[in-house]
């Protein structure tokens, strides 16, 4: 089946998320040389949201990225800036081009397999779904979680019912739609932003009162996203994601979880796409790059894992990393 031509999205700025670009990119080039659509790096520009100049400051990196047909694109921020980075995703889509296909990946990400055997169906946006449950976090005697998801899709006039997984229980976390924004996708990312952005901004400004114990930070882009998938059309696509979060794509984070939990192969492509002189020279540059990949730190982390009995919680992955000192992000 033709799939359709799509744009690809991540966002980087100064410090550690301009070196996962070129990785994310030296990844895409490697296993789709073929790719026909662009890859966008969305980069934000300096404004009294940003206590500092946000925008990439390493020219070796703009080189880098260059060389890898990768275009940066410069954005506005009007909403979030530095107090929630995580708005980057959503305030930068408007600087897509209007009425493309996109795929939007977080730049702590490698492209591990061929994108075109993905059943990505534009027209119906999903996103992520590797993810916990980490929102919301249920209080004794205060809202559940039906109550809670129901007073934010009443609050911007979505239907609710159609949003629940009902293979799953009521009251348990995967019935509702709270998915990963690790990765999403939709037809046009100008009515996707424009969307994204009035929940993420209404819930901000004005959470229903069914909120008032929960935490929006860090979650907030997570909180907005089903809103925003279920008043385009989208939800879940169980076939997408797990082609995506496994055979297609490995959303590592941080390179010590990739070290300790990732398959040989992951590993193995980490590597060797790191490996080439030019690409080299960019990421030793980084520190935590540097001592993981190629000081053989991360070789040495692996060693005290084992793949087959890894603790089911990521917190508890991170604290054993932790505490052997082996984290590094």
């Amino acid at each position: 089946m033709q799939r359709p031509v799509f744009n690809i999205f991540a966002i980087a700025q100064s410090g550690r998320l301009q070196y996962e670009a070129v990785l994310l990119a030296a990844s895409l080039r490697h296993t789709n040389p073929d790719f026909k659509g662009k890859l966008l790096i969305g980069e934000p520009q300096p404004c009294p949201l940003w206590g500092g100049d946000p925008r990439i400051n390493n020219p070796d990196v703009r080189a880098a990225l260059a060389m890898l047909d990768a275009q940066i694109i410069p954005f506005e921020t009007q909403v979030f800036g530095q107090d929630y980075p995580q708005g980057n995703k959503i305030e930068g889509l408007k600087a897509l081009p209007k009425g493309e296909p996109f795929l939007f990946l977080d730049t702590d990400t490698l492209i591990t397999g061929d994108l075109s055997q993905v059943p990505f169906d534009f027209d119906h946006p999903t996103a992520s779904m590797k993810r916990e449950n980490t929102w919301p976090q249920i209080e004794l005697y205060g809202p559940g979680y039906t109550q809670i998801w129901k007073s934010l899709y009443d609050k911007f006039g979505l239907e609710f019912e159609t949003s629940l997984d009902l293979s799953q229980p009521d009251e348990y976390w995967q019935r509702y739609l709270y998915l990963n924004a690790g990765f999403f996708y939709s037809r046009c990312p100008h009515e996707f932003g424009e969307t994204f952005l009035r929940h993420a901004k209404g819930i901000r400004d004005e959470p229903p009162a069914e909120l008032v114990c929960q935490d929006l930070y860090p979650w907030l882009d997570q909180i907005a996203l089903p809103l925003t998938l279920s008043a385009l059309g989208g939800g879940r696509a169980p076939d997408v994601s797990g082609m995506m979060d496994h055979a297609v794509t490995c959303h590592y984070r941080v390179l010590s979880l990739l070290y300790a939990r990732e398959s040989d192969a992951v590993v193995e492509l980490l590597e060797e796409v790191a490996a080439p002189n030019k690409i080299k020279k960019v990421l030793k540059q980084y520190d935590p790059f540097k001592r993981m990949i190629y000081q053989g730190r991360g070789q040495k982390l692996r060693a005290m894992f084992d793949r087959n009995n890894l603790p089911r919680k990521e917190r508890a992955l991170r604290n054993q990393i932790k505490r052997a000192g082996f984290w590094m992000r």
